[in-house]
């Protein structure tokens, strides 16, 4: 347990933002899965308007430091690759 002021004061500051940080994790994987989901569907239309719904949402995660942005990027070209062969 932290015995010092400023110790239970960054204690509860990492507890906040591990808390942000989880729900924007979940968010980016909702978002990709939606993705994904429209894909598997088939619908080419609904899988570009989840794409542009989740590529936002991945860039401001990577600016944030969730995840790194070439983790973001790599994911992003990935989708959008997977929803252009749909048209193919």
């Amino acid at each position: 347990m932290a015995n010092t002021s400023s110790a239970k004061k960054a204690t509860r500051q990492m507890i906040r933002r591990t808390e942000t940080n989880k729900a924007r994790r979940t968010r980016v994987k909702g978002e990709i899965r939606s993705v994904e989901e429209a894909i598997k569907s088939g619908d080419q239309a609904k899988a570009l308007e989840a794409l542009a719904a989740a590529e936002p949402i991945l860039a401001r995660n990577a600016q944030k430091g969730i995840m790194h942005k070439r983790t973001a990027s790599r994911k992003v070209s990935r989708l959008a690759h997977r929803v252009k062969a749909m048209s193919a």
